[in-house]
Order: C-alpha cells, then sequence, then structure tokens
C-alpha cells in the first residue's frame, strides 16, 4: 500500500499525471513482488480538494497501462473530494496490491549468508521518492518533466527471469531510505550490504541534483541513485549486474 507522494504536484504542474498514474502501479507490485508474490489485483483511491474527472482518468490510464502489462487487474477504486484536508488544485492517488506467493516460495532474506552478492536493477531515475527535497530545488519555476518525472520502473519481468536463473535469498525495492536503508531491511541481523557506488552508471537526473548542491552522502540516504531494485543471491548468472556483497 501506497501513494505517489508529492510528484503528483510537479506531476500535475507538468500534465504528466498519467506517468504518476504509471508511478503508483509500478511501486506497488514491485513491493509485492520482494515476498516472491505475483501481483493479482490493484485497487486505487483519488482524494482531492475537488475531483476533476479528466484528471482521474489520466491517473487511472496510467495505472492501467502498467497493470495490462504486469497481468494484474485493476478491479476498482475510490474518490474522495476533501476541501478541508487538500490545497485547492491539489490532489492524491494511493493504491493497494495484493498478489500470491505459496509458502515454499516465499523470499524473506532469512537464508542470506556472509560472501552473496547483490544485483543491482537500473532505474528510470528518480522514481517516486525524494520529491519533497526537489521541489524545494524546483520552487515554483519551470522544470524538465523528461528529466525529473520519468515513470518508476516495473521490475516484474526481471525478477521473473531472475528466479530462472539464479537462487534469489532477498528482495529489495529501493525506495524512502536509499540502497542502504532498504537492503538492510531484509537482511538477518548481523549482516550488511557492502556496496560498490561505483558499479553502474548514475542517470543524469542524480548529476543534476548534485550540480544542485546535494551533497553525497544525503543522495545516497534519499535516493535510488539509479538502482530500484537488488537481489541478493549466492552466485550472480551471466550478465548480472553485480553491485555488492554481504559481510
Amino acid at each position: 500500500m501506497d501513494s505517489v507522494g508529492s510528484k503528483l504536484m510537479l506531476a500535475r504542474r507538468a500534465g504528466r499525471l498519467r506517468w504518476a498514474g504509471m508511478d503508483l502501479a509500478a511501486h506497488c507490485i514491485n513491493d509485492v513482488l520482494c515476498t516472491g508474490a505475483d501481483p493479482l489485483f490493484l485497487l486505487d483511491y483519488v482524494a482531492a480538494n475537488r475531483i476533476d474527472e479528466a484528471q482521474v482518468v489520466e491517473l487511472v490510464e496510467g495505472a492501467a497501462e502498467i497493470c495490462r502489462e504486469a497481468g494484474c487487474l485493476l478491479i476498482g477504486g475510490e474518490t474522495a473530494e476533501l476541501p478541508g484536508i487538500y490545497q485547492e488544485s491539489e490532489l492524491d492517488f494511493a493504491g493497494t496490491c495484493v498478489g500470491l506467493v505459496g509458502r515454499d516460495r516465499v523470499i524473506d532474506g532469512s537464508r542470506c549468508e556472509a560472501g552473496d552478492l547483490v544485483i543491482g536493477f537500473p532505474s528510470s531515475g528518480l522514481h517516486t521518492n525524494g520529491f519533497s527535497l526537489v521541489r524545494s530545488l524546483v520552487g515554483d519555476g519551470d522544470f524538465d518533466a523528461d528529466l525529473l518525472l520519468a515513470p518508476h520502473t516495473l521490475y516484474l519481468q526481471d525478477i521473473r527471469d531472475l528466479r530462472e536463473r539464479a537462487d534469489v535469498r532477498a528482495l529489495a525495492h529501493v525506495t524512502g531510505g536509499g540502497l542502504g536503508g532498504n537492503l538492510s531491511r531484509v537482511l538477518p541481523d548481523g549482516l550488511e550490504a557492502r556496496i560498490d557506488w561505483h558499479a553502474w552508471d548514475r542517470p543524469s537526473v542524480f548529476t543534476w541534483l548534485a550540480d544542485q548542491g546535494i551533497e553525497e552522502d544525503e543522495l545516497r540516504r534519499v535516493f535510488n541513485l539509479g538502482i530500484g531494485m537488488c537481489a541478493v543471491v549466492p552466485e550472480a548468472p551471466a550478465g548480472a549486474l553485480v553491485i555488492g556483497e554481504l559481510a
């Protein structure tokens, strides 16, 4: 269960609400994948100061596009006008994804061991985290929507392909808290992921953030820095992007 968050404020300004709908579905489905489950269905919720039907259509069509790609049903939703809560013109978009996994196929990180490798899957950019900071940098001026608002990547097929080729012991969707924060939550006590921060090329949006004066420590703490999903495996299959090791 999640929402698009304050990225919606920039998406609305840029006329990219369809992308925000894609963000919601991809984010929720990716979270479900981290348990080893297959997504079954998604429910959505739109709330606003005043419901604009055209905006709702854009959001829902974006979510439906990702759901079709994932074979996940978008089975219903709810809308609410809440002028006492939301500012004029603002809206929120939240969703719940339900998935199914057999008990013998649950991925929970309990089998991770020192020496296991961390595989990274590239992100499209910022995805849906860190936008309170991004909005403070943008202010009320113009901004590059293609750079800042690229839709959240869906990792369903990547993870399915990896599970056919490797023993996947843990999965981490890199959202708020960055690589370190999200990997630490799925590892057993006593293990840590040692990341090689130079193992991949970062999308240009992170260069833009650094140019705005955001320090490396904060970039690592807040953003995905180009890796949107991680898997822990004992051996990496050919062609996998290895970004670290457990110790």
